[in-house]
């Protein structure tokens, strides 16, 4: 995974692309009808239930646009909320808050329904070895909040990108000529370039798995679109020579089945891609 301060980098650039990308020369609308001057007060309004995620970013955008803004936080990332809860309050210049606004409440908005999803599907696991990952598909250029919020509801980020991790799939194997192939040229990259990146491989049924196994050094299989019964014939035959991982469609209504097979990790891409935003509001008082 990538460094702290890389993520916090990450996280920076967001919010530089963001404010450009919305207030480019100006808040013209602020800056026609409240004074320069002009001091005033927000509060953040839950009108929602769910796992609020985003306290931590929102504050970074505040202290990006102003640092004279004042937050006061009174809810934290990873807690539960409901319908009328205050998450916190914001004060300063009126210009300031407004030219933030919107950044925040799109950030949070999303980042909540992201940990209140994988929060739920942490719950379905519960009394399970396995833990719940999330993927690349990601918002592009937001990707760093998303797996914020998803390790705020509980899960494990998988790889943050395509350059902290080797993840063989289909497609790499097939171009490589085979999963033997496209293993051995992979460990011959690495100590060419001296580089230390786990390797992960896909497998697309039994056969494949137990190619697999005859490559040493592979840190996870990735055990894809499998039913049930193969799944726990997979993990039979994998053992403790490296991790398992099931991924492939998998929803609220088969994850704990998929558990009960015995795997390490499910990954699901719809922790980040198939949500609904968590209806917050940012109200002056």
């Amino acid at each position: 995974m990538i460094s702290d301060i890389q993520f916090k980098k990450e996280l920076q650039l967001i919010i530089e692309n963001a404010i450009r990308e919305d207030v480019g020369d100006g808040d013209h609308s602020s800056l026609a009808c409240i004074p320069t001057t002009a001091q005033g007060k927000a509060k953040l309004i839950v009108k929602d239930t769910g796992i609020i995620a985003g306290v931590g970013f929102a504050k970074m955008i505040f202290d990006y646009v102003d640092p004279n803004l004042k937050v006061d936080i009174f809810i934290k990332d990873g807690d539960s909320v409901k319908y009328g809860d205050i998450v916190f309050n914001v004060s300063g210049s009126s210009q300031s808050i407004l030219k933030a606004e919107r950044l925040v409440l799109n950030s949070m908005q999303r980042m909540s329904a992201i940990a209140t999803k994988t929060k739920k599907f942490v719950d379905l696991l519960k009394g399970t070895k396995t833990k719940i990952l999330d993927t690349r598909k990601t918002t592009p250029g937001f990707r760093a909040c998303e797996k914020w919020a998803v390790k705020i509801g509980g899960g494990e980020n998988h790889r943050f990108a395509l350059y902290d991790m080797i993840m063989l799939k289909d497609n790499h194997n097939d171009f490589a000529g085979g999963i033997t192939n496209a293993i051995s040229k992979t460990k011959d990259y690495l100590k060419q370039n001296n580089k230390d990146l786990k390797i992960i491989v896909e497998a697309r049924n039994l056969t494949e798995i137990k190619e697999i196994l005859q490559s040493p050094g592979v840190y996870r299989i990735l055990i894809d679109n499998f039913n049930f019964e193969d799944t726990k014939k997979a993990v039979q035959l994998i053992g403790t020579q490296c991790l398992t991982e099931s991924s492939g469609n998998i929803n609220e209504n088969t994850i704990r089945e998929y558990a009960n097979c015995g795997v390490d990790y499910i990954s699901s891409g719809a922790l980040t891609h198939s949500v609904y935003n968590m209806d917050l509001s940012l109200k002056a008082f």
